[in-house]
């Protein structure tokens, strides 16, 4: 059993010390106020029980604060002063420098929260640690000198989560949708070098992956591009091998028929293809950003984006190289294939692929057996989207959404100044998104609970309550989300030109604002929810799945929508409702709530609260019945969500998935299928990495067949949130990942 020092350390938890700590304020006071050592002995020992029966490292705070409430249950009010006054003078010393202890742990990699925050970052490495130590600054300053109190105050009690605050500091967004057709087709610069059109696919996917690295280090968040914008280098490749080989013929002084020259072309073309998706699939992979990562990247594949004919036939064939080296994966240390977690892959199914006789169903058996082997890739239905949002595109990332262009049909104009700038048609490469501030719907819930009281308490009293406190919090969010805004208000071009000046986003002048890009619908910003499930079952004891659950839960998602729009309205952002991912969040949520209102049986009694509007992990339902119950929520999310179903090992059952994918075809706009992907180096184990409890009740990765537990010597790949995660997570996010039950048997 352990604690979490403010350092973020993780230590052994020693009942002495707690004892020693009373026994400190005890001697400074009157004989009469004194606390006899069998009571000292036994507040210690009632909170090493209350730390064993979490189940999860109490950090220093709450201990602290119990020792308080122990002390005060005693009697003991003098002690309990003494107690109280001593944290504050420690509290006050720490304060003249707030970074210092927490920098110490990142250099020494002993701060075990850093090293489970995110899922696709090592900590041991120097540009990981960098980035972090600059993070613990910037997070300093920001809720020191940026941020209105109130909201530093709700982000730490984990009322809301102001997302990315390590990079608030600097006018940084979240997400994009990178308009990579403008950057390749007319030119960038990279670096201060000028980047023209590529004369083959090979050097187009080439200058892409250049062109991911750039982005990625220039915002904190996704990003996705669109195979449909290599598409038309295949025929720039074919042309000029169709000329190299019309040389080659001359200089033998040789002539062969057309269709045989065809066939001679078309090889070379698919070899240049098969080394341009490499390209892709390996720099993603090994690249390293300025933040210690592989980019956050999407790769988008839509085949009814392509202009033409001929541009469809090569995209579909970029599309199968794509699915067949993903199947492939790449290798890890010791020479074994694995899954990767990026790119991100997203197939949209469509008329003329989601069914056995349509011209490209062979691809989507492809990207069927893609994802029963490696998890990706996702899928979009154009049929759901067009009904839900009148276009089809791809999120910016793993779910982040843009709404629907507004702007073109108001006739705002060309004000990114894009070069591949269509009058009259809808725009969504070069978007972006502001920034994310999620509230935790949970909070809500249990404070109106609370406040109403136990006992016969009707659902119509304590829901009233539940509003009223609701209407509190979204005004907080709304300034939440302002401060966001705001702090990107009167940004210069300059400041990332490679978004800004040179295509990814815009085209502006230096020196130019970026101010016009934030409204009019240009750009999005994120109201983010979380844990509707738990929400709905503290007001009135009913799940999701139930009649009674579900029509509370969508209430309270259109309740929320209606706060979108109403800000909306008022001041010409693009507010949107976001089914907030929740990585490392849903554990430092779930503490929260456990020290704001202790263990509450099926609502904080885990680690974890449930992402978005989510059915519960642990709730036994079956594939189909899950993805028509989420299609109602996931409408009402149309910020970004996404829904999954959880299946075991599908390689010999790829009928099976096609079937799931037809379902989400016709029935939900945005899906996922779970399943696992590990590998044992010590013992060539290829099965499914098993969780267990350490001696100290840890959670801890271990291999079924040889018992490995070092996780330098094991490759495990586990979906958490949209994304593909392969370096392990917080305590919270590792049991609901232990707990998850399949939706197909």
């Amino acid at each position: 059993m352990n604690i979490i020092k403010r350092s973020g350390e993780e230590t052994p938890f020693e009942r002495a010390k707690i004892a020693a700590a009373i026994r400190k304020a005890n001697v400074t006071v009157d004989d009469a106020d004194k606390l006899t050592e069998a009571r000292i002995e036994r507040i210690a020992e009632q909170i090493e029980e209350f730390a064993a029966a979490h189940d999860r490292a109490l950090s220093v705070e709450e201990i602290q604060d119990l020792v308080e409430t122990k002390i005060q249950e005693a009697g003991a009010h003098a002690v309990a002063k003494k107690y109280i006054k001593y944290r504050f003078v420690q509290d006050l010393k720490r304060r003249k420098n707030t970074t210092d202890g927490e920098i110490l742990t990142l250099i020494n990699c002993t701060n075990e929260e850093a090293k489970q925050e995110n899922a696709n970052k090592n900590p041991t490495i120097n540009s990981v640690q960098r980035d972090y130590m600059a993070g613990a600054v910037s997070k300093d300053v920001t809720k020191r000198l940026l941020l209105p109190e109130d909201i530093v105050q709700a982000h730490e009690a984990g009322i809301i989560h102001f997302h990315d605050m390590d990079y608030y500091a600097q006018r940084m967004h979240n997400c994009d949708l990178v308009n990579l057709e403008d950057m390749l087709q007319n030119g960038t610069v990279i670096s201060g070098t000028a980047i023209d059109r590529p004369h083959s696919f090979s050097t187009a996917c080439n200058i892409a992956t250049q062109i991911i690295a750039q982005v990625a280090s220039n915002q904190y968040g996704g990003q996705s591009i669109s195979l449909t914008h290599l598409a038309p280098f295949v025929q720039v490749s074919r042309d000029k091998i169709t000329q190299e080989v019309d040389e080659e013929l001359a200089l033998v002084g040789a002539s062969i028929d057309a269709a045989k020259k065809a066939e001679i072309v078309e090889k070379r073309v698919r070899d240049e293809i098969v080394r341009g998706v490499q390209t892709i699939q390996y720099q993603v992979v090994t690249l390293m950003t300025t933040n210690g990562q592989a980019p956050f990247i999407t790769v988008y594949m839509y085949l009814n984006e392509a202009r033409n004919e001929q541009e469809k036939k090569d995209l579909a064939v970029i599309i199968e190289e794509m699915l067949r080296q993903r199947i492939q994966g790449v290798k890890n240390e010791v020479g074994v294939y694995v899954t990767p977690a990026f790119p991100k892959l997203i197939y949209v199914l469509e008329e003329d692929n989601v069914k056995e006789g349509t011209p490209y169903w062979y691809l989507t058996e492809l990207a069927a057996r893609c994802t029963a082997k490696r998890m990706v890739p996702d899928y979009i239905s154009e049929k759901m989207m067009l009904e839900l949002k009148g276009d089809v595109y791809t999120c910016m990332g793993c779910r982040s959404f843009l709404t629907p262009d507004r702007f073109t049909d108001a006739g705002i104009g060309n004000v990114s100044k894009a070069k591949n700038y269509v009058p009259g048609k809808h725009r969504y490469y070069g978007r972006f998104n502001q920034g994310v501030v999620t509230v935790n719907l949970v909070d809500i819930a249990l404070s109106a609970v609370k406040a109403a009281g136990t006992g016969a308490v009707d659902i119509d009293a304590r829901l009233a309550k539940f509003w009223e406190i609701f209407d509190t919090r979204m005004e907080l969010c709304h300034r939440a989300l302002r401060c966001r805004h705001e702090r990107l208000l009167g940004t210069l071009s300059d400041a990332a030109p490679i978004l800004w000046q040179y295509g990814a986003l815009a085209r502006l002048e230096k020196g130019e604002k970026i101010d016009a890009l934030l409204y009019n619908g240009y750009s999005t910003i994120s109201l983010g929810y979380a844990g509707l499930w738990e929400c709905v079952y503290a007001l009135n004891g009913k799940k999701l799945t139930e009649f009674e659950g579900e029509a509370l839960g969508l209430d309270i998602m259109k309740k929320l929508n209606e706060y979108t729009a109403k800000w909306k309205k008022a001041e010409n952002i693009d507010y949107s409702l976001y089914g907030t991912p929740l990585e490392s969040t849903t554990y430092r949520f779930a503490k929260c709530l456990q020290e704001r209102f202790g263990i509450v049986p099926n609502i904080t009694d885990r680690n974890y609260i449930t992402n978005s509007y989510h059915v519960h992990v642990t709730e036994p339902i079956d594939a189909f019945a899950k993805l028509e119950l989420e299609a109602k929520f996931q409408k009402l999310s149309p910020g970004g969500a996404i829904s999954y179903v959880e299946v075991p090992n599908m390689q010999d059952n790829i009928p099976a998935v096609l079937s799931i994918m037809q379902y989400i075809y016709d029935h939900i706009m945005y899906a996922e299928l779970n399943t696992k992907s590990d590998y044992c180096q010590v013992c060539g184990w290829d099965g499914e990495i098993q969780i267990v409890k350490d001696e100290n009740g840890k959670l801890i990765w271990r291999c079924p067949k040889c018992g490995n537990t070092d996780q330098n010597k094991m490759n495990v790949a586990r979906r958490t949130c949209g994304y593909i995660g392969s370096q392990y997570w917080n305590q919270g996010r590792t049991q609901e990942i232990k707990e998850r039950v399949l939706h197909v048997s």
